[in-house]
């Protein structure tokens, strides 16, 4: 394997042909325009009240040198997707390895970004089902995550098959100052798809 981060290395097929985006690794270094392409994604989500880590108002200029630092410091096996539609970045999720030495197995899934014009269309899902795929190749067995208690993430990650592992109150603040509970939910990868499925 490859010791770049990407989206897994492989570049995704591109969606069958119903107008839907198409769904493949961030190929690195990222050019400016996928840079200013993903600054105005984030910019969007924090703007339209996502729990993203950032406050609003967050300018493209910051959202884009987020960016850059952010993929400039990735760890190797880091993955990066991305959804275009028509050329145009509308979607992305990252999977972020465990620092730790005993942890190889596990990583971290953060900044499912799907651009509010996009949205209610499946693309959130197909994002993160995508990502459990590259996830098992790469070799990762269990994957964490963290969201808004009550939001749409959480709804999703719970239809997804996602284990709920507990609560923090006050976890965080929202794009506009108010503060929020996280969830955390994890899933094992080593569960076959067909138990997964009787799970749910």
């Amino acid at each position: 394997m490859s010791r770049r981060a990407t989206g897994g290395r492989r570049p995704a097929r591109a969606s069958v042909s119903t107008g839907a985006p198409a769904i493949e690794g961030l190929a690195l270094p990222a050019s400016e325009a996928d840079r200013r392409a993903l600054a105005a994604l984030l910019s969007d989500a924090v703007e339209s009240g996502a729990a993203v880590s950032f406050l609003a108002p967050f300018p493209a200029d910051q959202a884009e040198d987020w960016w850059r630092k952010t993929l400039a410091a990735a760890d190797p096996r880091a993955i990066f997707l991305v959804a275009r539609e028509e050329g145009e970045i509308v979607g992305t999720v990252q999977l972020h390895p465990a620092w730790a030495p005993n942890q190889p197995h596990r990583a971290e899934i953060a900044k499912l970004l799907v651009h509010r014009r996009s949205r209610r269309a499946g693309l959130g899902e197909r994002l993160m089902r995508a990502m459990e795929e590259r996830a098992r190749q790469a070799g990762f067995r269990l994957l964490t995550l963290d969201a808004r208690r009550g939001g749409a993430a959480e709804r999703l990650y719970r239809r997804l098959g996602w284990t709920f592992a507990g609560t923090i109150p006050g976890y965080a603040l929202d794009s506009d100052g108010t503060p929020h509970d996280a969830v955390l939910f994890y899933l094992d990868l080593t569960r076959t798809k067909a138990a997964a499925k009787e799970e749910r």
